[in-house]
């Protein structure tokens, strides 16, 4: 693993290079962004005994690029009223092009959790200058169910950075019991970080304002799975099909059983990652042959 800060746009943001295990020619450099409340450090927890999303992508020969997006770890906090998915996508494109430049690849798959979710998207629809081949998500769609727990969240009479309790935050982000392992869910905590609570308050709108303009804007392939116990999403199969109908670029929505909002800590989370690095192969490969013969 390498580390580097980048200088960014507003100030600094950390990154980790983690190389493949295995080189294997023409594969995508995976950079990966976490969702809210966690720093990237999120990657690398195992849910199972097949390891966390880097063990898995490094064992299959991919490099990831993991990031602390603006207000984790040691990446600069953005003043709130500046702090939003748009603002941070703007920034994280110019972080990926300094990246790219320290760790060349051919293309890069955007992973995101989450909110980096959210922000993968805003960043596939500002059309960067570098390679972006596709957009694997998780935890991200169309529609939260009014009422529930992201609105809960969101309506919390907090501002600037919250540290949220542990046990609320569990009770968020895993499925039901035999899900996950205690031994998952005690790794997961060390990812657990303060979070800008605008973060939570945009989040819940962020599909009804934003989706279907960046949506039409994406220009590759994206991939979305949600957990079938997900807290904060509608993972119905209208939910489904209406975040799929928001895209002119192919997308996929699916679902995926006995997992929470963070399916990455479950004991199913290496399926929804070894899907993530067939889906980010297959757009690379399709991609390869699509390019003019010279």
């Amino acid at each position: 693993m390498e580390r580097r800060v980048i200088d960014a746009d507003s100030g600094r943001a950390a990154v980790c290079y983690h190389a493949p295990a295995a080189e294997i020619p023409g594969l995508p450099l995976l950079v990966a962004l976490h969702g809210g409340t966690y720093t990237s450090a999120y990657f690398g927890v195992a849910g199972g005994p097949s390891g966390s999303f880097l063990d898995i992508a490094v064992r299959n020969g991919f490099a990831v690029l993991t990031v602390d997006r603006p207000g984790y770890g040691e990446s600069t906090l953005l003043r709130e009223e500046e702090n939003t998915f748009a603002r941070q996508a703007e920034i994280l494109d110019h972080v990926i092009a300094a990246a790219l430049d320290l760790w060349p690849a051919p293309g890069v798959v955007l992973v995101g959790h989450s909110i980096g979710g959210m922000i993968s998207l805003e960043i596939a629809a500002r059309h960067p200058r570098w390679p972006l081949v596709a957009v694997a998500t998780s935890g991200n769609g169309a529609r939260i169910p009014a009422g529930g727990a992201a609105e809960a969240l969101g309506s919390l009479p907090l501002s600037g950075v919250v540290d949220l309790p542990v046990a609320e935050r569990d009770a968020v982000m895993f499925g039901p019991a035999g899900s996950f392992t205690e031994a998952g869910r005690n790794a997961a905590h060390g990812s657990y970080a303060p979070t800008p609570f605008v973060e939570l308050v945009l989040a819940p709108v962020w599909a009804r304002e934003r989706l279907s303009a960046v949506a039409a804007a994406v220009e590759v392939p994206v991939q979305t799975v949600l957990g079938a116990h997900d807290a904060l999403w509608d993972s119905s199969v209208p939910a489904l099909a209406d975040y799929e109908s928001r895209f002119t670029a192919p997308a996929s929505a699916t679902v995926l059983p006995a997992t929470g909002h963070s399916i990455d800590h479950h004991l199913m989370g290496a399926a929804l990652d070894l899907g993530q690095l067939a889906f980010a192969q297959s757009c690379m490969a399709l991609r390869g042959q699509a390019a003019p013969v010279a």
